[in-house]
């Protein structure tokens, strides 16, 4: 009996492994070989070329006005105050160096006789301060002497009817005092720095790489978060290339940056700020797109997309258009909404 059935154990112990054999899972090769191809859509909507940068809040670039005659600084316009035409902008010896407005620096002295844009642009200013009696044109006529006589009295100058290159700054517009680079008692010599001004509004600063200069055109529209997450629209007034030089061991590299300079409404409470600045270069309605991860070198030229099917997969070429934030515009005849294309990994 106690051999009976110790075979009686083996038998069925033999039976269940069987059926463990048997029944073991024909997965167990690894799920990880088999994968799924990844795949993209094409979609049709709004492919806009933008880019957020940070811009600065202020008043924009600043320029040194340097003296150009000697003697000693007898006065300073106070840093942060606003200097209009006709007002004094610092006194040598007690005797004012005025802004003008204009862009053509003064270079010689104005006496009877000479002729040039540059006493049209004296003239200009002479009759905006309310000064008659003389023709504005490019000449210097004893008339315009005359009336240059009765500014200088005004101004506490000799009466010479000759302006001196020195004795003038002209500007744009009126300017703000962004800094002095001298004092009251210090010795003024010509080419010395005296005071740093810019301009009087409120504007954005950015600086952008040379690439991304598509960015930026004069007169174009951009958007302006401030600090606390109000929103401006700002306009471009001002495009222009500078050079930035590092400092590395007195010896840096220089680097060339596009200065875009932005208008902007009044701003209150905010004297300087870092600005998220969103540029729009270009806007594209109602095209279709796919993630330029999509497109495919042609050994022919050109580019092309895999299209997945339910029975298989082709290629087809396309035409690209704008490239923005991962996807690209595409058109071509067999190109239609809602197709689904292939990912290369």
């Amino acid at each position: 009996m106690k051999i009976k059935s110790l075979v009686g154990v083996v038998v069925v112990a033999a039976v269940a492994g069987l059926i463990a054999l048997l029944n073991w899972p024909t997965s167990h090769t690894s799920d990880a070989s088999v994968t799924e191809p990844k795949t993209g859509t094409v979609t049709k909507g709004t492919l806009a070329d933008t880019k957020t940068v940070s811009g600065t809040l202020g008043y924009g670039s600043s320029t040194t006005l340097s003296s150009r005659v000697g003697g000693t600084l007898t006065a300073l316009a106070e840093v942060g105050a606003t200097v209009k035409r006709g007002q004094v902008l610092y006194r040598v010896d007690d005797q004012p160096v005025v802004l003008l407005q204009g862009t053509l620096p003064a270079y010689r002295a104005l006496r009877p006789g000479v002729k040039g844009a540059d006493v049209k642009q004296l003239e200009q200013n002479l009759k905006a301060l309310g000064y008659t009696g003389f023709t504005v044109d490019e000449t210097y006529s004893a008339a315009t002497a005359t009336v240059v006589k009765k500014w200088q009295k005004k101004l506490g100058l000799p009466k010479t009817g000759v302006v001196e290159p020195g004795r003038v700054v002209y500007a744009p517009g009126a300017v703000r005092i962004e800094a002095r680079q001298a004092a009251v008692g210090d010795a003024a010599q010509p080419g010395q720095g005296v005071l740093k001004v810019s301009g009087t509004d409120r504007v954005v600063t950015v600086k952008l790489d040379v690439a991304d200069q598509r960015l930026a055109k004069q007169g174009v529209k951009v958007k302006l978060t401030l600090p606390d997450g109000t929103v401006k629209q700002g306009t471009v007034k001002k495009v222009q290339t500078v050079v930035e030089t590092g400092e590395t061991g007195g010896n840096g590299d220089s680097t060339t940056k596009i200065e875009v300079t932005i208008a902007l409404p009044p701003v209150t409470g905010l004297d300087s700020a870092s600005v998220d600045t969103a540029f729009t270069a270009s806007v594209r309605e109602n095209v279709l797109t796919v993630p330029v991860a999509a497109l495919l070198a042609l050994a022919e030229g050109g580019y092309g997309v895999e299209v997945i099917t339910p029975t298989g997969s082709h290629l087809i070429a396309v035409e690209t258009g704008l490239f923005s934030n991962g996807r690209v515009e595409i058109s071509g005849p067999e190109v239609t909404e809602g197709l689904t294309v292939g990912l290369p990994s």
